[in-house]
């Protein structure tokens, strides 16, 4: 599912404007990105939250060429969703 069909969803059900819906969810995305790039945890309750986690260095290896290659420390965004997302995703 791509931002225009979520917001094209968003439109028809709620009855606005699909371009005013993009334009939120737009907004919506760079606010998340921005504020866990500065360092911050985003909390959306009932859904999940993101958050900036460090990845400490350590030695990887580039199967390629056989070789092994250090891959420093780094910050990388993660999500984590709340207990009730993760119901709908494991019943069975």
């Amino acid at each position: 599912m791509t931002k225009h069909e979520i917001a094209r969803q968003i439109a028809g059900k709620r009855g606005i404007e699909k371009e005013v819906v993009l334009d939120i969810v737009e907004e919506l995305m760079r606010i998340v990105k921005h504020k866990v790039a500065a360092g911050e945890t985003v909390y959306l309750r009932g859904y999940g939250c993101f958050a900036p986690r460090l990845r400490k260095a350590k030695i990887g290896r580039d199967i390629s060429r056989g070789t092994f290659v250090e891959i420093p420390e780094h910050v990388e965004p993660d999500f984590k969703p709340y207990p009730d997302f993760k119901k709908l995703l494991y019943r069975k």
